[in-house]
């Protein structure tokens, strides 16, 4: 029963993630491709992926304090949370972003 409660917890909610990047890097690429192939494996399509390219839009960094890129921020659910990187170390962004692994074993 407590394997159930975590997946209606995480079907129930909708995440709203930003990926704050500079232009088309190898790192801004590889950014997206590892966000997005972890949202689609752990939030079953009940996320929202923002990408913002700083060299655009540069004002933009100041409204969540970006400070290096790539930098991924978790704005819903509460609380914000940051990680900073290509995201390909897969352990850090699941306990960066607190999304428990479920095993359907």
């Amino acid at each position: 029963m407590n394997q159930e409660n975590e997946i209606n917890l995480i079907d129930s909610e909708r995440w709203e993630l930003r990926l704050y990047v500079a232009g088309q890097t190898q790192k801004s690429v590889t950014a997206f491709a590892n966000l997005k192939k972890l949202c689609e494996e752990y939030l079953h399509g009940q996320y929202r992926i923002e990408i913002i390219d700083l060299l655009e839009n540069p004002s933009l960094a100041k409204q969540d304090e970006i400070m290096a890129i790539p930098t991924l921020v978790r704005k819903l659910p509460q609380p914000i949370r940051q990680i900073i990187g290509d995201l390909s170390n897969r352990e850090k962004v699941l306990m960066g972003l607190d999304i428990r692994k479920i095993n359907n074993s």
